[in-house]
């Protein structure tokens, strides 16, 4: 079985209120980047923050953040483009990643492309109602194909996100159609926690998207649960030869102790380990994803 790539999703837009580890600085995000490397971490996912925790969508703050992960460790580096936060263009959006992809101390690595739309408003049973009504996260099909064609003409790796089986079949047909090119990666985003978007952070979750894959080596899959814990579908994932992101951004794992992002990191490796399934470092997951 091929070797087990880790990424640490560290702080989405994920506040402070359940586990104060969560980073957002430049300076914070670097070094929790780089003790996620050492913990086995071989890819960081995060998103650029100003100094109360809000969403920051400039080329500079991004900048500033990647050059400080390069200079600490040889992490793999993945920004976000916005999520519902920046609904604009798909040039806009797309736009500060593909300026820093020209700067080889600013480079991001990946890019992602969440390949469908979808309603993230979050319920709450408990309230009986949802606290939004309008939050629309959109990506036609004509912007994910820009995405596409300026990732790749960037020369970064794309990486497609699926919400639910709809994504994942999108995600498909752009293989199909040549759009994206193998080797590619895949992340299924379960949800918990009042996101109805993706699928329950279940197994039945996850089997609900495996059952829509064709038995292509060209695929590579990972799994995340935003909303909630992961760690009781950790051996699954490993088992079945997936892949798992794992972090603050999308849970605050206070029931285990508000661990840092490395903690669970190093959890997740440590299981892998007791499987028998080794540890993917930067430099293997390069190669795995025929990555320059």
């Amino acid at each position: 079985m091929e070797k087990l790539i880790i990424e640490a999703r560290i702080n989405e837009y994920a506040m402070r209120g359940r586990n104060t580890k969560v980073p957002w600085s430049p300076a914070e995000i670097a070094k929790d980047a780089a003790e996620c490397r050492e913990a086995g971490a071989a890819i960081v996912h995060f998103h650029a923050r100003d100094e109360n925790g809000g969403p920051s969508h400039d080329a500079e703050t991004y900048g500033d953040c990647i050059a400080r992960i390069r200079a600490a460790s040889d992490i793999l580096v993945h920004p976000t483009l916005g999520f519902v936060t920046l609904d604009a263009p798909a040039e806009e959006r797309i736009a500060s990643v593909v300026a820093l992809a020209h700067d080889a101390e600013r480079r991001p690595d990946f890019a992602p492309m969440d390949m469908g739309s979808t309603n993230v408003d979050r319920y709450d049973p408990k309230r009986g109602g949802f606290r939004t009504s309008d939050l629309v996260y959109r990506n036609s099909t004509e912007t994910l194909h820009h995405f596409a064609d300026a990732i790749s003409g960037a020369g970064l790796k794309p990486y497609l996100v699926s919400w639910n089986i709809g994504f994942t079949r999108q995600a498909l047909a752009f293989l199909e159609l040549g759009w994206v090119a193998r080797p590619a990666f895949m992340l299924f985003v379960l949800t918990e926690g009042g996101i109805l978007a993706g699928h329950p952070g279940t197994a039945a979750g996850l089997d609900a998207h495996l059952g829509q894959l064709p038995d292509d080596p060209g695929l590579l899959w990972s799994v995340c649960i935003h909303g909630g814990g992961m760690l009781e579908l950790v051996d699954k994932i490993i088992e079945a030869g997936g892949h798992i992101a794992i972090g603050l951004g999308d849970y605050h794992y206070a029931e285990e102790g508000c661990p840092s992002n490395a903690d669970l990191v190093a959890r997740v490796a440590a299981r892998a380990t007791a499987l028998g399934r080794e540890i993917a470092s930067p430099e293997d997951t390069r190669a795995m994803l025929s990555m320059s």
